[in-house]
């Protein structure tokens, strides 16, 4: 079994994107730190890469809704979970992925 050592050797396949959580700030913006039990996990993400796309009946390539780079909604729950190092990122289907973020 190899222990995956970097998360840019991971490429998802078919419809799958790989996604890693933002951080919720631990800080308000007046400077005040915030109690670890106080910062919710968000359920925003930014998008890391994402596979080629399924095929359709015809074997035509079905277009992916989201490219690396993308800041997107993510499910609360769900995905699969993958840990590299002390680092954690999120496999989801290309349908699972709620909404892109436009800033």
């Amino acid at each position: 079994m190899s222990v995956l050592r970097n998360i840019k050797s991971l490429a998802p396949l078919l419809d799958r994107v790989l996604v890693q959580r933002i951080k919720p700030e631990a800080k308000t913006a007046s400077g005040i730190f915030l109690p670890e039990a106080a910062v919710k996990e968000q359920n925003e993400a930014q998008v890391l890469a994402v596979g080629p796309g399924l095929l359709d009946r015809d074997g035509k390539r079905i277009p992916m809704g989201v490219t690396a780079g993308d800041k997107v909604l993510i499910p609360q729950f769900g995905g699969n979970a993958i840990k590299v190092g002390e680092e954690e990122y999120t496999l989801f289907r290309d349908h699972d992925i709620l909404a892109k973020i436009k800033e």
